[in-house]
């Protein structure tokens, strides 16, 4: 099926490993399209303090995202999961327009269809202002290399 996102439920801890990589690399593109194409087309969010609904609300909202959170490096790690649910942690990098730095950190809860598509997602999300020598996330723009480490090797 050309609308499946494999691996998909009932997961595994390699599955559910391999789906959090999976959405990490995809959200490192910074494409907003393409990320909205691994959620259900109906997919409702809350992001922060925001809910949407639908794939058009979710390439808005990276959209607008993207725009001001420049430089964007993101790591995700599995904590948990259960038939067609997963928990993750993340924290990403990322400046503003002035070159102020900043440390994002979160846990978001996915839920997905039949077809390895997310149809919720529950994100919050927390800043911590960061000098530029306090940075951890430092490999060139897209997907984090297979040999950087992740959030429990860099002690996060």
């Amino acid at each position: 099926m050309a609308d499946e996102r494999p691996p998909l439920p009932p997961f595994t801890v390699e599955t559910a490993t391999l789906k959090a990589r999976l959405a990490e690399d995809a959200w490192n593109t910074c494409d907003p399209l393409r990320v909205s194409l691994a959620y259900t087309p109906d997919s409702r969010w809350r992001n922060r303090a925001e809910f949407i609904q639908g794939r058009p609300a979710i390439v808005e909202l990276l959209t607008r995202k993207w725009a001001r959170e420049l430089d964007y490096r993101l790591i995700k790690e599995l904590w948990a999961f259960h038939e067609s649910r997963i928990a993750v942690r993340f924290q990403y990098e990322y400046h503003d327009d002035s070159g102020n730095w900043f440390r994002a950190h979160g846990n978001e809860q996915w839920e997905f269809d039949e077809r390895g598509l997310m149809r919720r997602r529950e994100a919050s999300i927390n800043d911590v202002r960061i000098t530029q020598a306090e940075r951890k996330f430092l490999w060139p723009a897209g997907p984090r290399p297979a040999d950087h480490p992740g959030l429990t090797e860099l002690g996060l």
